[in-house]
């Protein structure tokens, strides 16, 4: 249970530490952006544990609510030490925190609209989310290319990357405590305006509260692969555009490569693969059809749906690792898997109670109902889509320090299908579990097997499953994504008494590292960096990728290296993700 003496910075810090082994960074994140505190700023949970018996206490709570409930032992030995099972950020910082009226969700997707008011209304949209602490995904495919007459005081639309500045500078000025606002910007690679998309980060200051990624259709990479000319078009999705020109495919190929080489930016989205495999597009005619993505595009969303999240940590269940003897526990691990499943779909009910306190905190704050009706509609959405799908978000991390411990090499045989066997696990045994908790608590509302006749993804699950689920549901619309998972990787269990594992599947890029961070009000110090738009970067803090670098190098003494490009893995992936990894 949670302290109830209030502490200070310093001591939870000084505890987090002793319980982080000594690991820096894994104590600092871990004291100021989870740890429990009032308004005041004072602390009431000294260490990981106490958050552990917090979250494991709420859990519980709602598990009893339901047949064949896990005990409040269970999941907290499921959580406990950041060993098998970690929620994301926004559950442990919220789930059972009475000090905070915040959302349980991580990220949500908003629709924009091409008028003054809908682009008003997004903009406010993003920061009312993000004052819950949630990140946010926004397209701007909707609005009108600059040049087009609008029917105001301007004549013409100054098109789309005047309102990203708008958004991205939305996102940064509402501060959540240490955690950057989040948001990504989305745009069809039909839309007139792509070229300066993509270019626009070239501008440093411009745009540095978003990341942005480029909507890619099969049209447009068949037209690359060819070497044709392709079609801009607004509206991009309309059978009848009002504007149409053709462009080089290859063109605007390479300018999205180059600017991902200079600027790490536009990322990628392979948006028609996307929807043809995304569960929840089946019911595109009720609300669910895919807007855009969560800030790191992990989890395809429709308007108000919001990620919901939880990995198992693959570390744990690896057995004599670095040895020769060393193994993977794909027993214990698809056993947790549907556990795990089991409190991601208790999340979602936490998640509605936790928006009904939102709600309820705005309906008696003391503003005009004109001024309260965008926001009170905004979190009315998000409980409806968040009721009627229960969208869970259930991964996996440490997946680069698992294929370690067994002793593969990066993009080998092996590790490729350790890959497919981890992912075919998941996916299996999730499933496997929703149909199990439609049977106990419900079908999510929606579910209509006529909708989802011959899906590909769902298609690949293994038939005891899908005989199953057609006689009696799921209970959600749709439950696998792959998060980055990256702060709260810094925090989890890779072997006794060292903390910290990758959150993806490359191998070590360096044992060890000093990182910097944002300052925020409370940091100590003086800064030793200023960024582009004038925010303080210092704080530098031993951590590691890794803490058996060591044994890695003792482990492969005499062999091939671990570090091994091949670009044979990433096809191997191509199969996996199609199963498991774009929001399945």
């Amino acid at each position: 249970m949670p302290d109830k003496k209030a502490h200070d910075f310093d001591a939870v810090f000084a505890s987090a530490l002793e319980y982080f082994g000594g690991n820096e960074l894994a104590a600092d994140i871990w004291t100021k952006k989870y740890a429990m505190r009032d308004q005041h700023g004072k602390y009431h949970e000294l260490t990981p544990t106490d958050m552990h018996r917090r979250l494991a206490k709420e859990f519980a709570r709602v598990e009893h609510k339901y047949p064949n409930p896990l005990s409040e032992q269970d999941i907290f030995a499921l959580f406990k030490d950041f060993k098998y099972v970690v929620p994301q950020g926004s559950p442990m910082f919220g789930v059972g925190n009475p000090h905070q009226i915040v959302s349980q969700s991580n990220c949500f997707a908003i629709a924009t609209v091409d008028s003054y008011g809908g682009i008003c209304r997004a903009d406010e949209r993003i920061a009312q989310i993000s004052k819950r602490r949630g990140g946010v995904g926004i397209d701007v495919s909707p609005i009108r290319p600059k040049g087009l007459p609008t029917h105001n005081a301007a004549h013409t639309t100054d098109g789309i990357i005047v309102f990203m500045r708008r958004f991205s500078n939305t996102s940064k000025e509402v501060a959540q405590h240490g955690r950057r606002g989040a948001l990504m910007i989305s745009c069809s690679v039909h839309h007139p305006e792509i070229l300066s998309f993509v270019r626009s980060k070239l501008e440093l200051a411009a745009i540095t509260g978003a990341n942005i990624s480029v909507r890619l259709t099969d049209e447009f990479m068949r037209a690359v692969k060819a070497g044709k000319d392709y079609e801009l078009r607004w509206p991009v999705d309309a059978e009848k555009p009002s504007m149409r020109a053709s462009i080089s495919a290859k063109e605007v190929w390479d300018e999205i490569v180059k600017h991902a080489f200079l600027k790490a930016e536009p990322g990628v989205l392979f948006w028609d693969n996307i929807t043809r495999n995304s569960p929840a597009d089946c019911y595109a005619d009720v609300g669910f059809s895919t807007v855009t993505t969560n800030p790191c595009s992990e989890l395809p969303l429709a308007e108000g749906s919001s990620c919901i999240l939880v990995v198992l940590n693959l570390c744990a269940y690896v057995s004599d690792p670095f040895t020769p003897n060393a193994k993977f526990d794909l027993e214990l691990f698809s056993k947790h898997v549907g556990m795990a499943m089991r409190i991601t779909d208790d999340l979602v009910d936490i998640e509605i109670e936790s928006v009904d306190r939102i709600i309820a905190k705005v309906e008696a704050d003391p503003e005009p109902a004109e001024v309260k009706a965008n926001e009170l509609a905004l979190w009315r959405m998000v409980r409806d889509k968040c009721a009627s799908g229960r969208r869970t978000g259930l991964g996996i991390t440490a997946l680069g320090d698992a294929i370690a411990m067994l002793g593969n090499k990066y993009g080998d045989d092996a590790s490729i299908k350790f890959v497919e066997q981890v992912y075919a696990a998941l996916r299996d045994n999730a499933y496997r579990q929703s149909v199990v908790l439609a049977k106990e608590r419900g079908k999510f509302p929606l579910f209509d097997p006529k909708k989802e006749k011959d899906h590909p993804f769902l298609s690949r699950l293994p038939k005891d499953v899908l005989e199953e689920m057609g006689q009696h549901g799921r209970r959600n619309i749709a439950i696998l994504t792959t998060a980055p998972a990256g702060t709260v990787s810094n925090l989890t269990w890779c072997s006794d008494g060292n903390y910290g594992t990758t959150s993806g599947f490359e191998p070590v890029f360096l044992a060890s590292y000093m990182r910097k961070k944002k300052m925020v009000a409370g940091d100590k110090g003086e800064p030793d960096s200023v960024g582009s738009d004038g925010e303080n970067f210092g704080l530098g803090l031993s951590g590691a990728q890794i803490d058996q670098a060591v044994s890695i190098e003792r482990a492969h003494a005499g062999r091939e290296p671990f570090i091994s490009h091949a670009p044979d893995f990433f096809a191997g992936l191509g199969v996996v993700a199609q199963g498991a990894f774009g929001g399945g």
